[in-house]
Parts: C-alpha cells; structure tokens; sequence
C-alpha cells in the first residue's frame, strides 16, 4: 500500500516514520511507527512499534499534540 505522505524523522537511536494511507474504503489514516536501535551483546537488533489514527480521532489528537508542545517550550 502507497503511502499518500511520508516522513521521516531521526532522533539520535530512534527514526520516527509518519505515513499517511488510504484504506480500501478510501477513508485516510495516520500511522506513526518508531524504530529504535538497540544492543544485544554483539548483536545490533531494531524494535518496531506502531500505532494508527482513523480520521475520527486525528482531530483530538492533533489538538492534545498542540497543548503538550505548548508545555514542552516553556
């Protein structure tokens, strides 16, 4: 599945990918992954996790985002 936007960004040991998608229903959905790199011994291994936001959420979500930011610069 094509994504519609794509981002990516990187933060020390940590990417962070932002796609937007279409379903098959043709509804659009967020899905933000992060992908953190970590040391077992001598073995370099990626943990992956994922969460996805349907169009009925992104709203709140957007708004709560900009509350927690507001608090993150002062």
């Amino acid at each position: 599945m094509d994504s519609l936007f794509s981002k990516t960004v990187k933060a020390g040991k940590t990417t962070y990918f932002i796609d937007v998608r279409e379903a098959k229903n043709k509804n659009k959905y967020i899905s933000i992954a992060e992908s953190t790199l970590s040391k077992e011994g001598e073995e370099k291994k990626f943990t992956r996790k994922s969460i996805t936001i349907f169009d009925n959420a992104a709203e709140q979500l957007r708004d709560a985002f900009a509350e927690a930011m507001k608090i993150m610069q002062k």
